[in-house]
């Protein structure tokens, strides 16, 4: 009778399983520690969006305009409407913002972001 062939065993070990933990582990920090950040752009880029449409025609008048909008969207605190650049192009209103977040990971590693957007 022939012998079948043992074999070997297959899986993860306990140091492989460790740096996959690890790994997954510093990503999902990131993540959590991002996500607010994108909301609050999200939030913004939403603001500017609406200003520019209905905002109205002076510079004053459209900074005013995100401010009140800002006040309504909880959580925007990155920039004001003195922060916002006010143009028109062809006569449309065009508002553009840029700002630079930090985001402390681990004391003293910090991530910055830096974000911009227009209403074009």
């Amino acid at each position: 009778m022939a012998q079948i062939p043992r074999s070997r065993q297959r899986g993860v070990t306990l140091l492989g399983l460790l740096f996959w933990a690890i790994v997954i582990g510093s990503i999902a920090l990131v993540g959590m520690k991002v996500f607010p950040t994108l909301t609050e752009y999200w939030a913004i880029q939403r603001a500017v969006h609406k200003v520019a449409q209905e905002g109205g025609t002076s510079v004053p008048e459209i900074r005013a305009a995100f401010d009140r909008q800002r006040d309504i969207d909880y959580g925007v605190e990155a920039i004001s409407g003195k922060d916002l650049e006010v143009t028109k192009v062809n006569d449309k209103v065009v508002v553009r913002f840029a700002y630079d977040k930090e985001v402390e990971l681990v004391e003293p590693v910090y991530l910055l972001i830096k974000y911009s957007g227009s209403s074009e």
